[in-house]
This record gives structure tokens, sequence and C-alpha cells, in this order.
């Protein structure tokens, strides 16, 4: 069970961090990032979930223990 939880946070992760790259390269990214310096917080909380969400489900998923006790 923890494998295929662990493979679809894997995946999910992998998609949101896609996303998040794809975001910042946007035109309202460009604007921001003028005016800021940094891109928008939308492409910055996708890329930063994407990573969590994919080091989480590796963990998971290269691990073999189980997450009840």
């Amino acid at each position: 069970m923890n494998k295929y939880l662990g493979i679809a946070l894997l995946v999910g992760g992998a998609i949101l961090i896609v996303f998040g790259l794809q975001a910042s390269d946007s035109f309202s990214s460009d604007v921001s990032r003028a005016f800021t310096g940094n891109p928008t917080d939308k492409s910055m909380w996708m890329l930063v979930g994407g990573i969590v969400a994919a080091i989480v489900g590796g963990f998971m998923t290269m691990s073999g223990r189980s997450l009840k006790s």
C-alpha cells in the first residue's frame, strides 16, 4: 500500500514541478519578476510542493517500512 502511495506522490510531484516551471515562464510571472524580482507566488508554491511531494514519494517508494505501527 505504501509503495502505491509513494508512486502516486512521486508522479504528482513531478507533474507539479512541470506546471510550476511553466507558470514561472508565464507573462504574469515575468511582470511580477520585473517589479519585485521574484516570480509569482503560485509558481513558487507549485515548485516547492512538487519538490516536497517528489521527495516524500521517493522515500516512501524506496523504503520498505510501513506507516502503520
